[in-house]
């Protein structure tokens, strides 16, 4: 069994489960073709490496198509209020550090109402994993334009085209100094168990959009890094100590320019020791930034996917309950009456 450290205080399970218990008795009910089928059913074949009893695991969502996914996993959940799924979540991780906590959230539920909620538990380092199903659009309220959906984008509600500067939220993690960011596709399945891995294994905030297919109201949004004849072309695997390349024969590559940026080269004039190497787990954020910026929002062309930044540091439930020891340690434990009796109360007759 794999050792996963940020899970080191979630007792095991006594029995050694398969991907059928962790599926509830309710009947999916997401659109035929949705890309979520996909995400559920990897999640629930990777659950039981992790070795850890159904009881310990918990999965809370906010509103939304992927907010229904509680109800399709045969643990404890909370199918939440509109973007205070990472608040709640925070709550029960600072509270329960005994239990495996997973957010599931969409581009508008996690984006618009849930920003503000979002940006903290990552620069909290709150021990979560936020799965993020990124479609560009609102699929349960019928197709509205999103946070994420590219300017000039026709929906019923932007008739004319959206005027908005999409959310790219992979640089909006890093910049709220998120310790883990990755980035993933519904349809591929290896890739993205091998990324729940990595993040299950992190200790802290761990988000990880997935580019989801809505083929009812966005079909196609991500056709070219699917299709087997333009994928090799467009986008770029990050493997830690590899050298960042793509194209179906490896011919383009990311080099640093003389003024500190990156771009795409050809690898056949610029040779392959000019490549920048990809590093994870960099302290300095800077490549893992650089990299977000590199995909076109409207051709996809350049978009990079894999682990961006995974770096250690305490988790906030780990800073909070280090301080209540230490504080005991100093000055024993306190007593709740005597709190609650404090110089702010009086008696009245």
């Amino acid at each position: 069994m794999t050792d996963y450290p940020a899970l080191s205080l979630v007792p095991k399970s006594d029995i050694e489960l398969k991907a059928k218990d962790f599926k509830s008795d309710q009947e999916v009910r997401w659109c035929p073709g949705c890309g979520d089928y996909s995400i559920l059913s990897n999640v629930q074949g990777f659950l039981p490496e992790l070795g850890l009893a159904k009881e310990n695991v918990v999965f809370i969502s906010g509103i939304g198509c992927s907010s229904r996914f509680p109800y399709y996993m045969n643990t404890f959940g909370m199918h939440s209020i509109h973007g205070r799924a990472p608040a709640i979540a925070t709550g029960l991780a600072a509270s329960r550090p005994d239990l495996s906590i997973w957010v599931v959230t969409g581009d508008g539920d996690a984006l618009s109402i849930g920003g503000n909620h979002l940006i903290h538990a990552l620069r909290r380092n709150v021990n979560l994993k936020i799965l993020m199903f990124n479609n560009r659009i609102y699929g349960l309220t019928k197709g509205q334009y999103s946070p994420t959906s590219e300017t000039g984008k026709r929906t019923p509600s932007t008739p004319l085209g959206s005027v908005d500067y999409a959310f790219n939220p992979v640089s909006l993690a890093l910049g709220a100094e998120a310790t883990f960011v990755a980035r993933t596709i519904d349809s591929d399945r290896k890739h993205m168990t091998e990324t729940l891995r990595r993040a299950a294994a992190h200790e802290g905030a761990a988000l990880v959009e997935i580019y989801q297919n809505c083929n009812i109201f966005n079909d196609g949004a991500w056709e070219p890094l699917k299709d087997n004849d333009t994928r090799d072309d467009v986008m770029m695997r990050l493997e830690d100590g590899e050298p960042i390349r793509y194209g179906k024969d490896g011919e383009k590559g990311i080099i640093r320019t003389p003024d500190g940026h990156i771009q795409v080269a050809e690898v056949a004039k610029v040779g392959e020791d000019a490549l920048i190497r990809h590093d994870s787990h960099a302290k300095d954020p800077g490549l893992a930034f650089a990299l977000s910026r590199l995909s076109n929002p409207r051709t996809l062309e350049n978009t990079p996917i894999g682990v961006f930044r995974d770096i250690d540091r305490a988790s906030y439930g780990r800073l909070a309950r280090q301080q209540i020891d230490d504080v005991i340690e100093k000055k024993g434990r306190g007593d709740l009456q005597s709190l609650i009796n404090g110089n702010d109360t009086w008696d009245v007759n």
